[in-house]
C-alpha cells in the first residue's frame, strides 16, 4: 500500500508541476492532493498545524498569483478587459489549436484579438498582447517556484 501511495503523490507533483505550465492541468491542487494521498495511504502523523497552515497559505498565494499577475501584465501595458478575456481563452484554447508553440501564441493572439474588437489600434493591441505574454511568463515562474517550495516542504517535513 505503502508503494502505491508514493506512486499516486510522485505522478501528483508532476501533474501539479506541469499544470503550472499547461493551465489545463490542475497544479497547485494536485500537488495539495498528493499531502492527502499520503496521509491516506501512509500516514498523516509527520503533518500538523504548521505544515497545513503553510501549505494552505502557498496555495492560496499561488491561485491569487496566477490570475492576479496575467492580469497585470495586460493592464500595465494598457489592456483592457477585454484584452484579459482574450488572453485567458488565448491560454487554454491555444495549445490545442496550435500545438507546440500555442502556449505562448495563445495569450498573446487572445489578447490582441480582445483589444482590437474593444477597438484600440494594431499597435495599442500588440502591445497588450506582449504584455499578456509577459504576465503569463511571469505567472509560470511565479506558480513553478511556489509549487516547488510546496514540494520541498512536504519532503523537509517527513525527514
Amino acid at each position: 500500500m505503502e508503494i502505491a501511495g508514493w506512486i499516486i503523490v510522485i505522478a501528483l507533483f508532476a501533474v501539479g508541476m506541469a499544470g503550472a505550465i499547461f493551465p489545463i492541468l490542475p497544479g497547485v491542487l494536485a500537488i495539495y492532493a498528493a499531502f492527502f494521498v499520503y496521509g491516506f495511504f501512509i500516514s498523516f502523523d509527520p503533518f500538523g498545524f504548521w505544515f497545513w497552515f503553510i501549505q494552505t497559505s502557498i496555495v492560496a498565494a499561488v491561485i491569487v498569483a496566477d490570475y492576479l499577475v496575467s492580469a497585470l501584465g495586460v493592464k500595465k501595458f494598457g489592456g483592457s478587459r477585454a484584452s484579459v478575456i482574450g488572453s485567458t481563452i488565448g491560454i487554454i484554447v491555444g495549445p490545442f489549436v496550435i500545438p507546440g508553440v500555442g502556449l505562448f501564441v495563445g495569450p498573446f493572439l487572445g489578447a490582441v484579438i480582445g483589444e482590437l474588437i474593444a477597438g484600440a489600434s494594431l499597435q495599442q493591441s500588440v502591445k497588450v498582447g506582449i504584455g499578456s505574454l509577459v504576465g503569463f511568463l511571469s505567472s509560470v515562474i511565479v506558480k513553478l517556484i511556489l509549487q516547488a517550495a510546496m514540494i520541498i516542504l512536504f519532503i523537509i517535513w517527513l525527514f
